[in-house]
Order: C-alpha cells, then sequence, then structure tokens
C-alpha cells in the first residue's frame, strides 16, 4: 500500500491549496482516505475523510464551510481542496487509508486508527 501526497506549499491568509492523495496497490475503491495535520508542537487532528464508496464524508468543525474533499477514482486520488485558509491551518498535512466498515462511519473510523499513511506535505498560511 502506497499513499502520497502532493500540492502543499505557502500561501497567503485567504487563498487556496489543493491537496491530492494518490493511493496505489490496494482496492482503492473499499477504503476510508482521510486527512489529518500536525502543528508544531499539537496533536495530530483529522481534518476530513470520505469513503470511496459510498461518498460519505466528515470534516472537522474548524474547516466546515471551507474545505471540501473530493474523489477521482478512475486516478486513485482524493483532494482536499481548502479555501480561505488560515494562518492556524499551517501543518503537515497527511492522508492515511484504512478498511471502510459502514456500521461506524467516517469519523469513527478515522477515530479508531488508520492503516496507512503518506508521507505527509507542509502547507504554511502567511498572515
Amino acid at each position: 500500500v502506497q499513499l502520497v501526497e502532493s500540492g502543499g506549499g505557502l500561501v497567503q491568509a485567504g487563498g487556496s491549496l489543493r491537496l491530492s492523495c494518490t493511493a496505489s496497490r490496494f482496492a482503492f475503491d473499499d477504503y476510508v482516505i482521510g486527512w489529518f495535520r500536525q502543528a508544531p508542537g499539537s496533536e495530530r487532528e483529522g481534518v476530513a475523510g470520505v469513503s470511496i464508496s459510498d461518498g460519505s464524508t466528515y470534516y472537522t468543525d474548524s474547516v466546515k464551510g471551507r474545505f471540501s474533499i473530493s474523489i477521482d477514482s478512475a486516478k486513485n486520488t482524493v483532494y482536499l481542496q481548502m479555501n480561505s485558509l488560515k494562518p492556524d491551518d499551517t501543518a503537515v498535512y497527511y492522508c492515511a487509508a484504512t478498511y471502510y466498515y459502514s456500521d461506524y462511519g467516517v469519523r469513527s473510523l478515522m477515530d479508531y486508527g488508520m492503516d496507512y499513511w503518506g508521507e505527509g506535505t507542509l502547507v504554511t498560511v502567511s498572515s
């Protein structure tokens, strides 16, 4: 299993970035893909997630209305569109995957733990 993130960078507050997570070597359709972030000195937090099979999503409160997650199944890729970025969004962003059990929901599975992780991509939002 391999997850590769891209799309991070430096952006001014109010700007936008789109992160990509491309998956390989597993049954993409059977998984939840989650985006997590970790800022310096902070714990890692779940930002957003999506079930590839049924499209159900989860967003943490601080990004609702600003971030959106989408899927391109033909490319085995999940995107995180980030708009109206704030300095507090500065962090290393990771995508991760775990098998999807519909009885539990995307958020519960993200909280329980992910099985596969990418290396991360740095997002820096300047004020």
